[in-house]
């Protein structure tokens, strides 16, 4: 009986090879027990497979990494959630970190960050639209009320169930289905999830007993203690941290049962270090001038200096449309493949997310697309403002290889961006989109990892 069977994904995973191989969620529905076995052994052969794909190929050559020295093994896992009808997810999926690099509304950085989202966790490791909250202060508000209600996670994913013998060939997406977070409530008790958006005053109710938009910002939890799920991801950041003494990042399950009254179960999936490197580089705010930078921020991760870049590839603000995120990809592995061929690296400038599986919210690029960055910058234009990405499996492959990833935001006045001096430079090559612009001279990085600042200057 397949009710009573469990789905199980397999998957390689390392401190530096966060999604780099795939994952394959296997629905383990069909009646036929050998079937269910040829899937499962399938799954396996597809995953050791990954190793070689360009993806992989890709990344190896970046961390100067031998493909024969690789040595995989595989982890099974039970898919944490509940069958709802024809589907199966978790009622919490989520990502954390105990360093938090970009700390607003009087955090510490050392409150760490965490994602929430409804349904499986590749909603949240593949950069789409996530709530946030610090797991040491979770009665912060990190975003504004009304911004929440702009923002709010839209659909998730869940196994397939229906779908006895999916097509594993077809990648990793074969195996579940996006769906709308509407679906979701006329199927489960989303009341410690959701609130809703009070529209005559302006504020949210947590739970579902009003009319109105429904926000996923698990305010009963959170704010109101329905359990202690900010004090169990804290404690397990801690810990972390403390036995491999360094900032650790975790993802997690949550399934609050079927049953009324069910006491919830936190699952850990994974546990491994961010790469934290601090040398001594030293940045003061009060000492940026816009004379002599290409741009400055506040809200930098990495550290330390590098004058050895010649080339920037930036998005053009006057073409960027967020509809079009999928014709950039091809446009930027172009530009990546020439600066590869030439062994060249680049600062690498767009709009919205690095990374993002949500096509809307950035530039949906895989990181064996962009090899070639040595920063990359996630900037915000008036009409178009995302946050970054943090706890995806993108985020941590940046920071495992010590690229810089620096945000600017438009209503942030400490933020800055001389449009009109890269405007000014001669491209080397200008598609629909974006311009690669080479100087004579190197632009100097200068990165400080304490202090979350961050700037390129101008060539001298």
């Amino acid at each position: 009986d397949h009710r009573d069977l469990h789905s199980f994904p397999t998957r390689r995973s390392s401190d530096l090879f966060a999604g780099i191989y795939d994952t394959f969620l296997i629905p383990n529905s069909s009646p036929d027990p050998e079937v269910r076995y040829r899937q499962l052994a399938d799954a396996i052969r597809l995953v050791y497979a990954s190793l070689f794909s360009p993806r992989s190929r890709a990344y190896f050559e970046v961390i100067h990494y031998k493909l024969e020295e690789e040595r995989m093994a595989i982890v099974l896992q039970e898919v944490v959630g509940q069958v709802q009808g024809h589907y199966c997810y978790p009622h919490i999926s989520g990502t954390a970190q105990s360093h938090n690099y970009y700390p607003v509304s009087g955090l510490e950085p050392g409150d760490g960050i965490a994602n929430l989202a409804l349904g499986l966790g590749t909603y949240v490791v593949d950069g789409e639209q996530c709530f946030r909250f610090s797991p040491r202060r979770p009665k912060i508000d990190l975003v504004a009320p009304e911004a929440q209600a702009g923002a709010t996670q839209r659909h998730f994913y869940a196994l397939d169930l229906t779908r006895h013998e999916p097509p594993l060939v077809e990648g990793e997406e074969a195996c579940y289905v996006r769906r709308e977070v509407a679906e979701a409530e006329r199927e489960t008790d989303l009341n410690l999830l959701a609130s809703v958006y009070d529209l005559e005053n302006h504020q949210l109710q947590p739970g579902l007993r009003g009319r109105g938009p429904r926000i996923l910002n698990f305010a009963n939890i959170l704010k109101y203690d329905a359990f202690p799920l900010a004090r169990t991801i804290d404690m397990l950041l801690e810990v972390g941290e403390q036995a491999l003494g360094n900032p650790v990042e975790i993802e997690f399950a949550v399934d609050l049962g079927a049953a009324p009254g069910a006491r919830p179960i936190f699952y850990l999936l994974q546990l491994k270090p961010l790469i934290h490197r601090l040398e001594e580089v030293t940045l003061d705010a009060a000492d940026f001038s816009p004379d002599t930078c290409v741009l400055f921020t506040d809200a930098a991760m990495g550290n330390g200096r590098d004058e050895t870049i010649h080339d920037l590839v930036y998005a053009d603000p006057e073409a960027f449309d967020n509809t079009l995120t999928l014709d950039m990809v091809a446009e930027l592995e172009a530009i990546n493949r020439g600066l590869k061929d030439e062994e060249r690296q680049a600062v690498f400038i767009g709009f919205g997310r690095w990374g993002t599986r949500d096509r809307f919210l950035g530039v949906p690029v895989q990181f064996h697309q962009i090899t070639q960055a040595r920063v990359l910058v996630e900037a915000g234009l008036p009409h178009f403002q995302v946050d970054s990405s943090l706890g995806s499996h993108f985020f941590h492959n940046v920071t495992s290889m010590d690229i810089g990833y620096f945000t600017l935001r438009v209503n942030n006045p400490r933020h800055f961006i001389d449009w009109d001096w890269l405007r000014a430079q001669p491209p080397v090559r200008a598609t629909r989109f974006f311009r690669h612009v080479r100087t004579e001279r190197p632009l100097p990085i200068h990165m400080d990892g304490r202090r979350g600042l961050a700037l390129i200057g101008k060539p001298e």
